[in-house]
């Protein structure tokens, strides 16, 4: 099965409580600090505290394009998760689970799953290149970045 027919998914532990690291990922704003392809996030709406709507500015090899989001999950010190559509267009849905573990740390497991249609597919090619046929590859190399800088920013 490729990696675009199901889940990608990369872990992490960090030295930080699972409420903390939740906080950290569900501000949304910080995203364009540890991804290396969103740039920049417009919060449209919240919820509680909550992003709920937003819109994610990305980058890769000289394509730049935007994502709308959508909150589906806010768990605190649980899980955060979004779908991602582009002009109506099914994306994705991203996600990171948060599980205590040792010393007061947490295990956080970033995932993405698939959700393009035809016409997602077409639009991901058009707005981001060759990286659309190529997408759970180029997705999994930027959550361990992600991960990795996530870490280093709360430890």
């Amino acid at each position: 099965m490729t990696a675009e027919a199901g889940e990608v998914t990369e872990q992490i532990t960090i030295d930080a409580a699972p409420g903390e690291v939740f906080a950290a990922v569900a501000d949304m704003r910080r995203m364009a600090r540890w991804s290396p392809e969103c740039f920049a996030v417009w919060i449209w709406r919240s919820r509680d505290g909550l992003p709920h709507r937003f819109v994610g500015w990305n980058r890769r090899k000289g394509f730049v394009w935007f994502t709308t989001c959508r909150v589906v999950v806010a768990k605190p010190g649980e899980e955060f998760a979004f779908d991602v559509t582009t002009f109506g267009q099914p994306v994705s849905r991203w996600g990171y689970r948060f599980e205590p573990a040792d010393g007061g740390s947490t295990v956080v497991t970033e995932y993405w799953h698939d959700r393009r249609n035809r016409a997602a597919l077409t639009l991901g090619r058009i707005f981001t290149g060759a990286v659309a046929t190529r997408r759970g590859e180029a997705n999994r190399e930027g959550m361990r970045a992600t991960l990795r800088r996530l870490k280093s920013d709360l430890e």
